[in-house]
């Protein structure tokens, strides 16, 4: 966890908000540090590293983690994807920068529900 946390502060500033979030996202899933809760950790951080790198919440109905969790085989998908270019020796996160970028512009698409109940 310690080079993890070390790994996000130093990319910190050289990566943009989405980039960040997707080496968030792939890395706890990938050193797996919890016996449970390891998806909805990672989906939470990822989500809470977004909106911090990006200066505040992000609007919408539905948030990026429940996205991720909408749509689970892509997510897999593509974390499996940055698993084999680590293997093969060059980390290569652009199937999840492309995943969440879409899944961004999916959830700021959507407007929340107006507060008080529906119109009259």
């Amino acid at each position: 966890m310690d080079d993890f946390v070390n790994m996000v502060n130093r990319d910190w500033e050289l990566s943009d908000p989405v980039a960040l979030a997707a080496l968030v996202l792939w890395r706890l899933n990938y050193i797996h540090p919890f016996i449970n809760g390891n998806g909805r950790t990672a989906r939470a951080a990822c989500y809470f590293v977004l909106c911090v790198k990006s200066g505040g919440w992000l609007p919408g109905a539905t948030i990026l983690p429940e996205l991720i969790r909408r749509d689970r085989a892509e997510y897999v998908d593509a974390l499996r994807l940055v698993d084999e270019s680590v293997a093969q020796g060059a980390r290569d996160l652009s199937p999840l920068h492309e995943l969440l970028s879409r899944l961004i512009g999916e959830q700021l698409a959507t407007q929340p529900a107006p507060a008080g109940g529906p119109p009259d």
